[in-house]
């Protein structure tokens, strides 16, 4: 198999799971979030 075909399908699979990887991490996004500071408590409920 030559070498530009060999890179093309790793190139293919890195950039897949990243898409997934940034897919994944989105959803995470969607979940409650409350920071605490100086200036009290932050809580932000998830945007739906």
């Amino acid at each position: 198999m030559p070498k530009a075909a060999l890179y093309t399908i790793i190139a293919v699979l890195l950039i897949g799971g990243g898409i997934v990887a940034y897919q994944q991490y989105e959803k995470e996004q969607n979940t409650l979030q409350i920071e605490v500071g100086p200036n009290g408590m932050k809580v932000d409920p998830p945007s739906r």
